[in-house]
């Protein structure tokens, strides 16, 4: 198979967070009990429908928060990663399929799923309006995304520091922080129903429609 452009950004991110996922849980502890489960939670409270679709499933830190009716089919780029959301996935009510998979080739048909849901994703994926365009097919006509992420900042001193700290964090933790997450949303032809502040303008609540 012939490499395409920014197979080589993937295969890197891909190293990256194998080689984290031996201490990711570890490292964001506090984060977690402070404040990302009770986004976690909220998230999961928005998805619709039977079929959903989670991308970035990472250590697994969603599955507690799946919806016991639905069939969650969760996939991650990283191995090292999807070792330890499996655990979680075996001692969970929720009915979980867990796959290895870019999610800006994602292996499904058009149409698959009534929910898709992301959290903390984008700032790693190589390009990001590939894959939300791949979110996009793959969601059914008037489905419904949630993405949990964070972007960069507007305001006037922390956005030129995040610019510049960006190149720095991106080898040891794999994450772009001065993504411009709604831009990319709206380039790859979704359209952003509601947009919500949850720290500061860095962290974002966005709810799509296709």
């Amino acid at each position: 198979m012939h490499e395409r452009p920014g197979d080589h950004a993937t295969a890197q991110t891909r190293r990256r967070y194998d080689r984290l996922s031996r201490y990711y849980n570890v490292m964001e502890w506090a984060a977690e009990r402070r404040a990302f489960q009770a986004w976690r939670q909220r998230v999961w409270s928005l998805a619709e429908g039977r079929e959903i679709l989670e991308v970035g499933v990472g250590t697994g830190k969603n599955i507690p928060f799946y919806p016991q009716d639905a069939r969650v089919v969760a996939v991650d780029l990283s191995p090292g990663m999807l070792r330890h959301a499996r655990t979680l996935a075996d001692n969970t009510r929720a009915e979980v399929d867990l796959r290895e998979m870019d999610v800006q080739r994602l292996a499904f048909p058009d149409n698959a799923f009534d929910t898709v849901v992301t959290t903390f994703v984008f700032c790693s994926v190589p390009d990001p309006v590939k894959g939300f365009e791949e979110i996009r097919r793959v969601l059914r006509p008037a489905g419904k995304a949630v993405f949990l992420e964070h972007v960069l900042s507007d305001m006037p001193v922390v956005r030129p520091a995040m610019r510049a700290l960006s190149p720095l964090v991106r080898p040891m933790m794999g994450a772009n922080i001065d993504r411009r997450t709604r831009t990319n949303i709206e380039a790859a032809g979704l359209t952003v129903e509601s947009e919500t502040d949850l720290w500061l303008d860095i962290v974002k609540l966005f709810v799509v429609r296709t």
